[in-house]
């Protein structure tokens, strides 16, 4: 819910010019349960909304200032943050549930991965 919120609120709203309705406090309060799949929907729904608004921005709007979340920033500046906001929290969300589960979930493992290094070795 946070990372939708702040996709939402830079992109969506800060940069796709649709209205800042982000509620914060709830996004931190709720205490469920959510359904994964509706979260995974939610995420996924949001993702491709911000995508869609970075792939139609012309050049010059990267370079535009924008007031966002008290901040005066460019519109690259505004894409950065969120991508920097979205890895920290994915390692953290990464981080607790290998904690939780007690093993190596094998989340650096990408698919591909082994057959690229036999690659490189030849």
């Amino acid at each position: 819910m946070h990372l939708c919120g702040n996709i939402r609120q830079w992109i969506i709203s800060g940069l796709g010019g649709e209205p800042d309705v982000r509620e914060r406090e709830k996004e931190f309060g709720e205490r469920g349960p959510i359904p994964r799949r509706m979260l995974i929907a939610q995420l996924k729904t949001t993702v491709g909304e911000a995508c869609e608004i970075i792939d139609g921005l012309q050049e010059e709007a990267l370079l535009q200032q924008f007031r966002i979340q008290g901040y005066d920033v460019s519109g690259l500046i505004a894409v950065l943050r969120v991508y920097e906001h979205f890895a920290y929290h994915a390692g953290q969300i990464m981080y607790v549930t290998k904690l939780k589960c007690g093993k190596d979930l094998r989340f650096t493992h990408l698919p591909g991965e082994k057959a690229q290094r036999l690659t490189r070795k030849r």
